[in-house]
């Protein structure tokens, strides 16, 4: 497989590493983050520690991919992005990353996102994929239409942040032939 798919100028994408349990650890248990992944419990280390063990890292068996953003420079574990809802039927899957605080605003994350997109679209041979973004994460919807997936809709109410009702837009790009 070609190494380009998961290597980019600042940063690497790969599998997780049983090492990885406390990143793992740190990023899912971070409160500012559960808002828009629909989380509202910490996952403790022996869940977490399971979940490493028992992925098969194959997105049409696990029907997602998580992988972890890895810095060039110093090889340190800084994010984490999925492709989930995989549907092996309509060839689509949902994206969402995470970034460390600090790492962001650098183009991180739109490095990341444009090689797991050319991974999912030139070797899964994905249809599409799809993200739900606060209609007032501004910097998330400008990444993402920078990776050139376009605004397809408003869905009201779709996230309760903060004991009040936020709007998403639903975003979407689909494979060029």
């Amino acid at each position: 497989m070609k190494n380009c798919f998961f290597e980019g100028q600042q940063i690497k994408l790969r599998a997780l590493e049983p090492e990885d349990l406390e990143f793992l650890y740190q990023i899912e248990n971070d409160p500012e983050l559960w808002d828009v992944s629909c989380f509202n419990v910490p996952y403790s280390k022996y869940v977490l520690r399971q979940y490493i063990s028992d992925t098969q890292y194959d997105v049409y068996s696990d029907r997602q991919l998580r992988l972890i953003i890895q810095h060039k420079k110093d090889n340190k574990a800084i994010g984490t992005i999925d492709i989930t809802d995989f549907s092996i039927q309509h060839s689509r899957g949902a994206i969402g990353i995470a970034l460390l605080k600090e790492y962001r605003h650098k183009k991180i994350g739109n490095e990341t996102l444009s090689l797991l997109c050319d991974y999912a679209f030139r070797f899964l041979h994905f249809h599409q994929l799809y993200a739900h973004i606060a209609t007032g994460n501004e910097a998330s919807l400008s990444l993402f239409r920078s990776c050139r997936f376009t605004d397809c809709g408003i869905i009201k109410d779709w996230l309760h942040i903060e004991n009040k009702w936020v709007d998403v837009v639903l975003m979407q790009r689909i494979a060029e032939l």
